[in-house]
Protein backbone atom coordinates (compact mmCIF):
# COMPACT_ATOMS: atom_id res chain seq x y z
CA UNK A 1 0.00 0.00 0.00
CA UNK A 2 1.31 3.36 -1.35
CA UNK A 3 2.19 5.47 2.12
CA UNK A 4 0.83 9.26 1.28
CA UNK A 5 2.11 12.59 3.54
CA UNK A 6 -0.83 13.96 5.15
CA UNK A 7 -0.97 17.43 3.73
CA UNK A 8 -1.65 19.08 6.93
CA UNK A 9 1.15 17.35 8.27
CA UNK A 10 3.32 18.69 5.75
CA UNK A 11 2.47 22.34 6.06
CA UNK A 12 2.59 21.91 9.56
CA UNK A 13 6.33 21.04 9.11
CA UNK A 14 6.84 23.44 6.38
CA UNK A 15 5.64 26.32 8.92
CA UNK A 16 7.89 24.72 11.58
CA UNK A 17 11.05 24.97 9.66
CA UNK A 18 10.40 28.35 7.72
CA UNK A 19 9.61 29.99 11.76
CA UNK A 20 13.38 28.03 12.26
CA UNK A 21 15.03 29.72 9.23
CA UNK A 22 13.56 32.57 10.62
CA UNK A 23 14.42 32.11 13.85
CA UNK A 24 18.15 31.44 12.69
CA UNK A 25 18.65 34.57 10.70
CA UNK A 26 16.88 36.75 13.09
CA UNK A 27 19.21 35.65 16.02
CA UNK A 28 22.46 36.03 12.98
CA UNK A 29 21.22 39.12 12.62
CA UNK A 30 20.83 40.49 15.99
CA UNK A 31 24.31 38.89 16.72
CA UNK A 32 25.92 40.63 14.32
CA UNK A 33 23.92 43.96 15.19
CA UNK A 34 24.77 43.74 18.61
CA UNK A 35 28.81 42.64 17.96
CA UNK A 36 30.81 44.68 20.51
CA UNK A 37 33.98 45.21 18.86
CA UNK A 38 35.07 48.88 18.97
CA UNK A 39 35.85 51.01 16.21
CA UNK A 40 40.02 51.69 15.32
CA UNK A 41 41.59 55.23 15.14
CA UNK A 42 44.76 54.39 13.22
CA UNK A 43 46.35 57.92 12.98
CA UNK A 44 48.90 59.06 15.89
CA UNK A 45 47.14 62.72 16.89
CA UNK A 46 50.37 65.08 16.49
CA UNK A 47 51.43 66.39 19.71
CA UNK A 48 52.13 69.99 18.11
CA UNK A 49 49.84 72.15 15.63
CA UNK A 50 50.23 74.63 13.84
CA UNK A 51 48.72 77.83 13.34
CA UNK A 52 46.61 75.94 10.08
CA UNK A 53 47.47 72.50 11.15
CA UNK A 54 45.76 69.72 8.36
CA UNK A 55 46.25 65.89 9.10
CA UNK A 56 44.03 63.24 7.77
CA UNK A 57 42.46 60.62 10.57
CA UNK A 58 42.49 56.91 9.37
CA UNK A 59 39.32 54.89 10.94
CA UNK A 60 38.18 51.71 10.59
CA UNK A 61 35.27 49.36 11.88
CA UNK A 62 35.52 45.82 10.45
CA UNK A 63 32.16 44.92 11.76
CA UNK A 64 28.97 46.82 11.48
CA UNK A 65 30.83 49.94 10.21
CA UNK A 66 31.27 53.51 11.30
CA UNK A 67 28.15 55.62 11.62
CA UNK A 68 29.56 59.23 13.49
CA UNK A 69 32.94 60.89 12.92
CA UNK A 70 33.31 63.63 16.05
CA UNK A 71 36.40 65.74 16.61
CA UNK A 72 36.49 69.10 18.64
CA UNK A 73 39.33 71.06 20.35
CA UNK A 74 39.36 72.82 23.60
CA UNK A 75 40.98 75.54 25.09
CA UNK A 76 40.75 77.73 28.22
CA UNK A 77 37.41 75.88 28.44
CA UNK A 78 36.23 76.69 25.07
CA UNK A 79 35.17 73.58 22.88
CA UNK A 80 35.03 74.32 19.39
CA UNK A 81 33.95 71.13 17.43
CA UNK A 82 35.90 70.71 13.86
CA UNK A 83 33.92 67.35 12.60
CA UNK A 84 30.42 66.21 13.46
CA UNK A 85 29.58 63.95 10.53
CA UNK A 86 27.31 61.10 10.14
CA UNK A 87 27.68 57.97 8.12
CA UNK A 88 24.30 56.04 7.71
CA UNK A 89 23.96 52.51 6.17
CA UNK A 90 25.13 52.99 2.37
CA UNK A 91 21.60 52.26 0.86
CA UNK A 92 18.40 50.59 1.92
CA UNK A 93 18.15 47.57 0.18
CA UNK A 94 22.06 45.73 0.91
CA UNK A 95 23.03 47.79 3.69
CA UNK A 96 26.51 47.91 3.22
CA UNK A 97 28.10 50.16 5.74
CA UNK A 98 31.28 52.15 5.60
CA UNK A 99 34.34 49.93 6.94
CA UNK A 100 36.89 52.49 6.41
CA UNK A 101 37.07 56.16 6.36
CA UNK A 102 40.12 58.66 5.67
CA UNK A 103 38.74 61.83 7.18
CA UNK A 104 40.68 65.38 6.80
CA UNK A 105 40.52 67.14 9.89
CA UNK A 106 42.24 70.83 9.15
CA UNK A 107 42.85 73.42 13.16
CA UNK A 108 42.60 76.89 11.25
CA UNK A 109 44.06 78.27 14.79
CA UNK A 110 43.26 81.91 13.65
CA UNK A 111 39.84 81.21 12.34
CA UNK A 112 38.73 79.43 16.13
CA UNK A 113 40.44 82.04 17.60
CA UNK A 114 42.75 79.45 19.68
CA UNK A 115 45.88 81.08 21.18
CA UNK A 116 49.33 80.04 21.23
CA UNK A 117 49.41 77.19 24.53
CA UNK A 118 48.30 74.31 25.70
CA UNK A 119 44.64 72.31 24.18
CA UNK A 120 42.76 69.51 24.02
CA UNK A 121 42.48 67.49 21.37
CA UNK A 122 39.00 64.89 21.21
CA UNK A 123 38.14 62.02 18.64
CA UNK A 124 35.00 59.82 18.92
CA UNK A 125 34.39 56.95 17.01
CA UNK A 126 30.56 55.07 16.79
CA UNK A 127 29.93 52.48 14.49
CA UNK A 128 26.52 50.73 13.85
CA UNK A 129 26.15 48.65 16.44
CA UNK A 130 22.88 47.82 18.48
CA UNK A 131 25.07 47.59 21.63
CA UNK A 132 23.92 50.21 24.65
CA UNK A 133 20.51 50.64 23.18
CA UNK A 134 20.95 51.25 19.78
CA UNK A 135 24.31 54.09 20.47
CA UNK A 136 26.38 51.39 18.92
CA UNK A 137 30.52 50.99 20.18
CA UNK A 138 32.91 53.48 20.72
CA UNK A 139 36.47 54.83 20.78
CA UNK A 140 37.45 58.29 21.74
CA UNK A 141 41.06 59.59 22.04
CA UNK A 142 41.86 62.46 24.14
CA UNK A 143 45.17 64.10 23.61
CA UNK A 144 46.59 67.05 25.14
CA UNK A 145 48.52 69.36 22.43
CA UNK A 146 50.68 72.85 22.15
CA UNK A 147 49.56 75.51 19.75
CA UNK A 148 52.60 76.78 18.25
CA UNK A 149 52.09 79.42 15.95
CA UNK A 150 55.79 80.87 15.88
CA UNK A 151 58.51 79.86 13.36
CA UNK A 152 61.94 79.03 14.82
CA UNK A 153 64.47 81.90 14.47
CA UNK A 154 67.97 81.18 13.07
CA UNK A 155 71.29 82.75 14.15
CA UNK A 156 74.63 81.96 12.19
CA UNK A 157 77.72 82.05 14.18
CA UNK A 158 80.08 81.94 11.61
CA UNK A 159 81.52 84.66 9.40
CA UNK A 160 81.27 84.83 5.43
CA UNK A 161 81.63 81.36 4.31
CA UNK A 162 83.64 80.92 1.65
CA UNK A 163 83.15 77.48 -1.05
CA UNK A 164 84.95 76.15 -4.01
CA UNK A 165 83.02 74.69 -6.36
CA UNK A 166 83.84 70.85 -5.47
CA UNK A 167 84.49 71.88 -2.14
CA UNK A 168 83.24 71.78 1.68
CA UNK A 169 82.73 74.23 4.02
CA UNK A 170 81.15 73.94 7.72
CA UNK A 171 78.23 76.01 8.90
CA UNK A 172 77.72 76.61 12.78
CA UNK A 173 74.19 77.73 13.80
CA UNK A 174 71.77 78.54 16.62
CA UNK A 175 67.99 77.73 16.68
CA UNK A 176 66.09 79.18 19.42
CA UNK A 177 63.79 75.51 19.78
CA UNK A 178 64.22 72.12 18.90
CA UNK A 179 63.36 71.12 15.48
CA UNK A 180 63.31 67.91 13.94
CA UNK A 181 64.35 68.97 10.89
CA UNK A 182 67.34 71.69 10.16
CA UNK A 183 70.35 71.88 7.91
CA UNK A 184 71.79 73.85 5.12
CA UNK A 185 70.21 74.05 1.48
CA UNK A 186 72.81 74.16 -1.45
CA UNK A 187 71.23 74.31 -4.71
CA UNK A 188 68.52 71.56 -4.29
CA UNK A 189 71.10 69.46 -1.92
CA UNK A 190 70.65 69.39 2.01
CA UNK A 191 72.96 68.89 4.75
CA UNK A 192 71.07 68.22 7.84
CA UNK A 193 72.64 70.12 11.10
CA UNK A 194 73.37 67.96 13.98
CA UNK A 195 73.66 69.27 17.71
CA UNK A 196 76.24 67.59 20.18
CA UNK A 197 79.26 68.92 19.50
CA UNK A 198 78.95 72.10 22.09
CA UNK A 199 77.44 71.97 25.47
CA UNK A 200 74.43 74.32 24.22
CA UNK A 201 72.11 71.87 22.14
CA UNK A 202 70.86 74.49 20.59
CA UNK A 203 74.20 75.03 18.41
CA UNK A 204 74.47 73.08 15.44
CA UNK A 205 77.18 72.09 12.82
CA UNK A 206 76.45 71.58 9.07
CA UNK A 207 79.27 70.12 6.75
CA UNK A 208 78.24 70.97 3.67
CA UNK A 209 79.10 70.82 0.05
CA UNK A 210 79.38 72.52 -3.37
CA UNK A 211 78.64 69.54 -6.13
CA UNK A 212 81.37 70.19 -8.81
CA UNK A 213 78.61 70.49 -11.24
CA UNK A 214 76.95 73.59 -8.91
CA UNK A 215 78.27 76.74 -9.93
CA UNK A 216 78.33 80.70 -8.32
CA UNK A 217 74.70 81.76 -8.16
CA UNK A 218 73.51 78.58 -6.57
CA UNK A 219 70.99 79.65 -3.54
CA UNK A 220 72.40 78.98 0.07
CA UNK A 221 70.39 79.03 3.01
CA UNK A 222 70.25 77.86 6.31
CA UNK A 223 66.25 75.86 7.21
CA UNK A 224 64.06 74.77 9.96
CA UNK A 225 61.46 73.12 10.89
CA UNK A 226 59.76 73.02 14.24
CA UNK A 227 57.95 70.49 15.93
CA UNK A 228 54.50 72.09 14.85
CA UNK A 229 55.79 72.36 11.45
CA UNK A 230 56.92 75.77 11.37
CA UNK A 231 59.49 76.62 8.96
CA UNK A 232 62.06 79.60 8.59
CA UNK A 233 65.09 80.09 6.09
CA UNK A 234 67.78 82.18 7.16
CA UNK A 235 70.12 83.43 4.22
CA UNK A 236 74.18 84.61 5.15
CA UNK A 237 76.79 85.93 3.36
CA UNK A 238 78.94 83.72 1.34
CA UNK A 239 81.31 83.44 -1.84
CA UNK A 240 81.39 80.39 -4.38
CA UNK A 241 84.72 80.36 -5.93
CA UNK A 242 84.35 78.78 -9.85
CA UNK A 243 86.54 75.81 -10.37
CA UNK A 244 87.29 74.44 -13.92
CA UNK A 245 88.44 70.57 -14.27
CA UNK A 246 90.16 68.72 -16.39
CA UNK A 247 89.07 66.92 -19.07
CA UNK A 248 90.51 63.49 -20.19
CA UNK A 249 89.81 61.27 -23.48
CA UNK A 250 90.82 57.58 -22.71
CA UNK A 251 90.66 55.05 -25.73
CA UNK A 252 89.79 51.74 -24.74
CA UNK A 253 91.22 48.84 -26.41
CA UNK A 254 90.01 44.92 -26.63
CA UNK A 255 92.85 43.67 -24.47
CA UNK A 256 91.54 46.01 -21.29
CA UNK A 257 87.72 44.80 -22.40
CA UNK A 258 88.51 41.61 -22.26
CA UNK A 259 90.77 41.67 -19.60
CA UNK A 260 88.23 43.62 -17.08
CA UNK A 261 84.71 42.54 -18.21
CA UNK A 262 84.21 38.88 -17.52
CA UNK A 263 84.28 40.01 -14.09
CA UNK A 264 81.14 41.87 -14.03
CA UNK A 265 78.13 39.59 -14.42
CA UNK A 266 76.09 41.96 -16.63
CA UNK A 267 73.69 41.06 -19.26
CA UNK A 268 74.02 42.72 -22.62
CA UNK A 269 71.87 41.87 -26.27
CA UNK A 270 72.92 38.07 -27.32
CA UNK A 271 73.41 39.40 -30.81
CA UNK A 272 75.99 42.31 -29.88
CA UNK A 273 78.81 42.33 -32.18
CA UNK A 274 80.82 44.09 -29.97
CA UNK A 275 79.86 42.13 -26.61
CA UNK A 276 83.17 43.56 -23.80
CA UNK A 277 82.04 47.03 -25.12
CA UNK A 278 78.29 46.77 -24.82
CA UNK A 279 79.07 45.80 -21.26
CA UNK A 280 81.58 48.28 -20.21
CA UNK A 281 79.10 50.85 -21.75
CA UNK A 282 76.40 49.01 -19.02
CA UNK A 283 79.04 48.66 -16.37
CA UNK A 284 79.82 52.43 -17.10
CA UNK A 285 76.90 53.97 -16.86
CA UNK A 286 74.06 51.81 -14.85
CA UNK A 287 76.03 49.99 -12.28
CA UNK A 288 78.15 53.07 -11.88
CA UNK A 289 74.63 54.91 -10.44
CA UNK A 290 73.94 51.58 -8.75
CA UNK A 291 77.27 51.41 -6.97
CA UNK A 292 76.41 55.32 -5.61
CA UNK A 293 73.17 54.06 -4.20
CA UNK A 294 75.07 51.70 -2.32
CA UNK A 295 77.53 53.88 -1.52
CA UNK A 296 74.85 56.95 -0.24
CA UNK A 297 73.30 54.00 2.11
CA UNK A 298 76.26 53.09 3.82
CA UNK A 299 76.39 57.31 4.59
CA UNK A 300 72.72 57.72 5.26
CA UNK A 301 73.72 57.73 9.05
CA UNK A 302 76.72 59.65 10.85
CA UNK A 303 77.74 59.88 14.38
CA UNK A 304 77.20 63.75 16.04
CA UNK A 305 81.42 63.27 17.12
CA UNK A 306 84.02 64.88 15.32
CA UNK A 307 86.06 61.79 15.22
CA UNK A 308 89.12 63.22 13.19
CA UNK A 309 92.28 66.03 14.24
CA UNK A 310 94.32 67.55 11.40
CA UNK A 311 95.27 67.20 7.84
CA UNK A 312 94.05 63.90 6.38
CA UNK A 313 96.84 61.84 5.06
CA UNK A 314 97.17 60.68 1.55
CA UNK A 315 98.49 56.98 0.41
CA UNK A 316 102.50 57.77 1.32
CA UNK A 317 105.29 57.38 -1.42
CA UNK A 318 102.20 57.81 -4.32
CA UNK A 319 102.10 59.25 -7.57
CA UNK A 320 98.20 60.88 -8.82
CA UNK A 321 97.16 59.19 -11.83
CA UNK A 322 93.85 61.02 -12.15
CA UNK A 323 92.26 64.11 -9.92
CA UNK A 324 88.59 65.30 -8.69
CA UNK A 325 85.88 66.04 -11.01
CA UNK A 326 87.61 65.08 -14.24
CA UNK A 327 85.13 64.65 -16.89
CA UNK A 328 86.25 61.86 -18.90
CA UNK A 329 85.68 60.90 -22.25
CA UNK A 330 85.81 57.37 -23.16
CA UNK A 331 86.55 56.78 -27.02
CA UNK A 332 86.51 53.11 -28.53
CA UNK A 333 88.19 52.65 -32.39
CA UNK A 334 87.79 56.29 -32.67
CA UNK A 335 84.63 56.68 -31.51
CA UNK A 336 83.32 57.92 -27.95
CA UNK A 337 80.73 55.51 -26.26
CA UNK A 338 80.65 57.32 -23.08
CA UNK A 339 80.76 59.88 -20.44
CA UNK A 340 81.25 60.08 -17.13
CA UNK A 341 82.95 61.74 -14.21
CA UNK A 342 85.98 60.53 -11.90
CA UNK A 343 84.52 62.15 -8.52
CA UNK A 344 87.71 60.89 -6.44
CA UNK A 345 91.66 60.92 -6.79
CA UNK A 346 93.70 57.88 -8.09
CA UNK A 347 97.39 57.53 -6.58
CA UNK A 348 99.77 54.72 -7.09
CA UNK A 349 102.02 53.26 -5.51
CA UNK A 350 104.12 49.94 -5.09
CA UNK A 351 101.87 46.98 -5.78
CA UNK A 352 99.82 45.78 -2.66
CA UNK A 353 101.15 48.75 -0.86
CA UNK A 354 99.43 49.84 2.86
CA UNK A 355 96.56 51.67 2.63
CA UNK A 356 96.53 53.96 6.05
CA UNK A 357 93.65 55.52 7.03
CA UNK A 358 93.18 59.48 6.23
CA UNK A 359 92.49 60.38 9.97
CA UNK A 360 90.64 59.31 12.62
CA UNK A 361 87.23 57.34 12.01
CA UNK A 362 84.81 54.62 12.49
CA UNK A 363 84.75 51.72 9.61
CA UNK A 364 80.72 51.65 8.37
CA UNK A 365 81.21 49.54 5.42
CA UNK A 366 83.80 47.09 3.97
CA UNK A 367 82.19 45.15 0.77
CA UNK A 368 82.97 44.71 -2.72
CA UNK A 369 81.44 47.39 -4.87
CA UNK A 370 81.02 46.77 -8.50
CA UNK A 371 83.09 49.32 -10.29
CA UNK A 372 84.83 50.45 -7.40
CA UNK A 373 85.48 47.07 -5.89
CA UNK A 374 86.59 46.48 -2.49
CA UNK A 375 85.78 49.51 -0.81
CA UNK A 376 86.13 50.82 2.96
CA UNK A 377 84.22 53.58 4.10
CA UNK A 378 84.82 55.53 7.28
CA UNK A 379 82.85 58.05 9.15
CA UNK A 380 84.62 61.16 10.40
CA UNK A 381 81.86 62.12 11.97
CA UNK A 382 79.41 65.26 11.34
CA UNK A 383 78.58 63.70 7.72
CA UNK A 384 81.94 63.50 6.63
CA UNK A 385 83.32 60.30 5.04
CA UNK A 386 86.31 59.14 3.70
CA UNK A 387 86.21 55.99 0.90
CA UNK A 388 89.08 54.29 -0.25
CA UNK A 389 88.55 51.44 -3.41
CA UNK A 390 89.73 48.92 -5.28
CA UNK A 391 91.81 47.51 -2.93
CA UNK A 392 93.37 43.98 -3.13
CA UNK A 393 92.03 42.99 0.65
CA UNK A 394 90.88 44.40 3.84
CA UNK A 395 92.11 44.56 7.57
CA UNK A 396 89.62 45.98 9.20
CA UNK A 397 86.03 45.09 10.21
CA UNK A 398 82.73 47.27 10.33
CA UNK A 399 82.37 49.33 13.46
CA UNK A 400 85.86 48.92 14.25
CA UNK A 401 87.53 52.01 15.56
CA UNK A 402 90.41 53.45 13.74
CA UNK A 403 93.20 55.81 14.28
CA UNK A 404 95.21 58.07 11.35
CA UNK A 405 97.71 55.67 9.71
CA UNK A 406 95.91 52.45 10.65
CA UNK A 407 96.27 49.83 8.06
CA UNK A 408 92.63 49.28 6.09
CA UNK A 409 93.96 47.19 3.71
CA UNK A 410 96.02 46.62 0.21
CA UNK A 411 96.08 48.19 -2.67
CA UNK A 412 94.92 46.04 -5.59
CA UNK A 413 93.13 46.67 -8.86
CA UNK A 414 89.37 45.00 -8.43
CA UNK A 415 86.56 46.55 -9.64
CA UNK A 416 87.27 48.61 -12.77
CA UNK A 417 91.03 49.23 -12.11
CA UNK A 418 93.05 48.90 -15.42
CA UNK A 419 96.22 48.78 -12.94
CA UNK A 420 96.72 48.43 -9.32
CA UNK A 421 95.93 51.32 -7.55
CA UNK A 422 94.29 53.16 -4.62
CA UNK A 423 91.13 55.28 -5.83
CA UNK A 424 90.67 57.88 -2.54
CA UNK A 425 87.01 59.69 -2.45
CA UNK A 426 85.26 62.28 0.18
CA UNK A 427 82.38 62.94 1.43
CA UNK A 428 80.61 64.84 2.54
CA UNK A 429 76.66 63.38 3.32
CA UNK A 430 75.98 62.30 -0.31
CA UNK A 431 78.09 64.72 -1.99
CA UNK A 432 81.76 63.64 -3.27
CA UNK A 433 83.45 66.75 -2.69
CA UNK A 434 87.36 67.38 -3.38
CA UNK A 435 90.02 65.42 -0.96
CA UNK A 436 93.01 68.01 -2.26
CA UNK A 437 91.17 70.79 0.51
CA UNK A 438 91.42 68.22 3.39
CA UNK A 439 95.19 67.44 2.42
CA UNK A 440 95.40 71.06 2.97
CA UNK A 441 96.20 72.05 6.66
CA UNK A 442 95.83 76.10 6.05
CA UNK A 443 92.52 75.11 3.94
CA UNK A 444 90.96 73.44 7.55
CA UNK A 445 92.27 76.17 9.71
CA UNK A 446 90.58 79.04 7.80
CA UNK A 447 87.38 76.75 6.91
CA UNK A 448 87.08 74.36 9.87
CA UNK A 449 88.94 74.25 12.95
CA UNK A 450 88.88 78.12 13.26
CA UNK A 451 85.12 78.20 12.69
CA UNK A 452 84.84 75.89 15.75
CA UNK A 453 87.21 78.02 18.19
CA UNK A 454 85.51 81.19 17.23
CA UNK A 455 82.23 79.71 18.35
CA UNK A 456 83.59 78.04 21.60
CA UNK A 457 85.55 81.54 22.90
CA UNK A 458 81.76 83.10 22.71
CA UNK A 459 81.07 80.60 24.79
CA UNK A 460 82.99 81.07 27.83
Amino acid sequence: MENKLDPVKFIIRLVVLMLVCIALVSVWFLWSRLEGEKPVIATEIPSFLNPSQEFVLNLSDAKSGIRKVWVAIEQNGREMVLRNDIYPLKGSSDLVPVHTLSVPVKVDVKKLGITDGKAIFRVMVRDNSWLGWFNGNKTTIEKEVLIDSRPPEIVMLNRVLNLNQGGAGLVIYRLSEPCPTSGVMVGDMFYPGQAGYFSDMGIHLAFIAMNHSQKPGTEIFIKAVDQAGNAARSGFPHHIKRKIFKTDTISLNDNFLNQKMPEFDVEVPPDSQKPMLAKFIKVNKELRESNYQKILSAVAASDNKLYWEGIFTRLPNSAPRAGFADHRIYMYEGKEVDRQDHLGVDLASIRKSPVPAANNGKVVFMDFVGIYGNTVLLDHGFGLFSMYSHLHSFNVTVGQMVSKNDILGYTGSTGMAAGDHLHYAMLVRNTFVNPIEWWDEEWIKNNITDKIKEVQSTMK
